[in-house]
């Protein structure tokens, strides 16, 4: 269940950028900090540009500004879906839960009596494992970068590419039916300035789901701590920062 909601929120999200093409473009996006300033001032008029810990000129890895500010900003693209993602799997499987049999043995999926951790300490090793490898390879295939002579792939982030934009699937030896960037081409036809409207809204969008998803977490472990989900949430007595101690402690 929670996997659906991972792939329909990822997929949702990704729509605000332009469709993936076939071969590989020339064209380069490095972003400065005056462009990261600029883009500040449109996500949020109030705070405008804040960096404190002043991570744009750290030079990670030994790398340029431009590469710094890429890698920046695929993190926070990024982070911002997976929290959209588990704020609306939160959402959903509290309530929610498919009726079928999870397992080829008939085990259904956990109840929603359980909260979303419990549900999670409640699945079979197997069905866990099958979660952190398909989510592992969107993350190692996202990172692939097309070698010498390629036409097919995308420039990386980090190089001049675009943070946030899937690869597609068109170098996948078998054929799949859909991208997973904008899958449905609903970017297809808009207009440069609605797709970057949309590029701002997602942004934000992901901010704010990265406090909401805390948010629940936070009220499930120490009872009290939001006083605004008091009574909503279910706590929750296990570890969520080690995901399989209900299957074997190290």
């Amino acid at each position: 269940m929670k996997t659906a909601a991972v792939v329909i929120a990822m997929a949702g999200s990704a729509a605000a950028f332009t469709s993936a093409p076939a071969a590989r473009s020339s064209t380069t996006l490095s972003e400065s900090k005056a462009d990261l300033q600029a883009m500040a001032g449109k996500l949020n008029p109030l705070v405008k540009y804040w960096d404190p810990l002043d991570l744009t000129s750290s030079a990670f890895w030994g790398k340029s500004e431009e590469a710094t500010i890429g890698w920046l900003r695929q993190s926070e693209i990024k982070h911002g879906r997976v929290a959209m993602a588990a704020f609306v799997g939160h959402c959903v499987q509290s309530n929610f839960h498919f009726p079928w049999a999870m397992t080829l043995d008939g085990t259904p999926f956990p109840s929603t009596d359980l909260s979303p951790p419990e549900q999670w300490d409640a699945l079979p090793f197997s069905s866990k494992a099958q979660i952190i490898g398909f989510v592992g390879f969107l993350e190692l295939y996202s990172e692939l970068t097309p070698g010498e002579g390629s036409d097919i792939g995308q420039t990386h982030y980090t190089k001049g590419g675009q943070p946030g934009k899937f690869p597609s699937f068109d170098g996948v030896p078998h054929s799949v039916p859909f991208n997973l960037f904008d899958p449905f081409n609903l970017s297809k036809n808009k207009t440069a300035e609605q797709k970057e409207k949309g590029l701002l809204v997602e942004i934000n969008n992901g901010r704010l789901a990265m406090l909401g998803i805390f948010g629940f977490v936070s009220a499930e472990t120490i009872p009290g701590s939001v006083p605004a989900l008091a009574g909503i949430v279910k706590s929750y007595a296990g570890e969520v920062m080690a995901p399989f101690s209900a299957d074997f402690v190290l």
